[in-house]
């Protein structure tokens, strides 16, 4: 077992993105090795300052990309220390427009398959979500209404019944939080309103797949415009 190293507090703006860094750190440092087991979710939390929601994201992103195994009833372990997500690092360092020119890409294809294969259970799904998310409005946490947002898009994404498109955007959302959240404080971007969000629910609930994908680029097209 890894012996729980010095509390170190995390800043915002992005937890997840904070954990996730400072995850590879251990890892790539040698002090989690490959083939051993890491700390536990509450001691994670605990080292970090984090919540333990966040700690499981982080875990369940490095997960996804290979870095770290989960053994049911036995604990996490690393299992090498190459990252794929140097990809994400990549795509988050690129300029706000070409970073949601790409999330265009994946929404619009989401959306068009949702359309296709959705099912009344999915249906429920993105509703709740979206009841969720609401509109933005002054005075609400940024990073709570981005993940509810995010957790919308996910649904959508998740009823589309791709499992390598689904897993490509639940690894790809780390980065869009932290684009969005960019977009919005620091270049005093609006996010895209309910509205448009409700009219992309509505075209995926009539199954029309090509409505639905000119639903999923309106929702941020205005949005790509403002950056150019």
């Amino acid at each position: 077992m890894t012996r729980t190293a010095s509390l170190v507090r995390l800043p915002r703006p992005s937890l997840v993105a904070s954990a996730l860094e400072a995850m590879r750190d251990q890892i790539a440092t040698g002090a989690w090795p490959v083939g051993q087991r890491i700390p536990r979710e509450a001691e994670l939390a605990e080292m970090f300052q984090i919540g333990r929601n966040t700690v499981r994201e982080a875990v369940r992103v490095l997960s996804h990309g290979g870095v770290l195994e989960v053994r049911q009833g036995d604990g996490t372990y690393v299992r090498t220390v190459e990252d794929p997500a140097s990809i994400m690092q990549a795509i988050s360092r690129s300029s706000l427009r070409d970073h949601f020119e790409l999330r265009a890409v994946l929404e619009v294809e989401a959306a068009r398959r949702a359309a296709e294969r959705r099912s009344a259970r999915d249906l429920r799904a993105m509703e709740k979500a979206l009841k969720a998310r609401g509109d933005w409005t002054e005075g609400r946490d940024v990073d709570e209404f981005l993940e509810r947002d995010a957790a919308f898009h996910l649904a959508i994404a998740e009823a589309g019944r791709n499992g390598a498109l689904t897993e490509l955007y639940r690894y790809f959302l780390t980065v869009a939080r932290q684009a969005a959240r960019s977009a919005m404080i620091e270049h005093d971007v609006a996010e895209p309103g309910l509205v448009l969000h409700e009219r992309l629910f509505q075209a995926i609930e009539a199954q029309d797949s090509a409505w639905a994908a000119r639903a999923a680029k309106a929702v941020l097209r205005p949005l790509i415009k403002t950056l150019s």
